[in-house]
């Protein structure tokens, strides 16, 4: 059996990328009743172009499988850090899942921020995901803060 290879995104990957995007988004849609039907969350060209970004894909066979990225950003002048990764895209096919992709993806974005000198990552999960925080606490993310809200119609 093939081994699954990770490596960088590139445009070439835009279709298969953008088809994960929407099978995220459809994923996620019963965590969150205000998606907009048609949305896009990323901004694919920046997240493969930019040097403060860095976006991974997992192959088997030369197919697309998983991916994930990491992007540098601007930390809040109160905070003790300048800047942190946030990462995001975690996606991974459903038959590949519960395989260790994703946690292969996040160790290599981890390795790129920590070359960066940046020590610290966030990334943000729907609270109802419980599948997905398992994942990440599993790799040493840490709750941090609750976002709430409140509907006032």
């Amino acid at each position: 059996m093939a081994a699954i290879t990770f490596r960088e995104a590139t445009l070439e990957d835009k279709p298969k990328l953008l088809q994960f995007e929407q099978e995220l988004i459809a994923y996620e849609r019963p965590f969150d009743s205000i998606l907009k039907e048609d949305c896009v969350y990323y901004d694919l060209d920046y997240l493969i172009k930019s040097n403060d970004a860095k976006l991974i894909v997992a192959t088997l066979n030369k197919h697309l499988i998983a991916c994930g990225y990491a992007k540098i950003i601007k930390a809040k002048p109160y905070h003790t850090i300048d800047r942190y990764t946030y990462m995001g895209f975690m996606y991974v096919a459903p038959e590949f899942r519960g395989q260790g992709v994703i946690q292969n993806i996040i160790e290599q974005l981890k390795q790129w921020s920590i070359s960066l000198n940046i020590f610290e990552t966030r990334l943000e999960v729907y609270s109802d995901n419980e599948s997905a925080i398992k994942a990440y606490h599993k790799k040493g993310f840490k709750n941090r803060m609750f976002e709430m809200k409140m509907d006032l119609k």
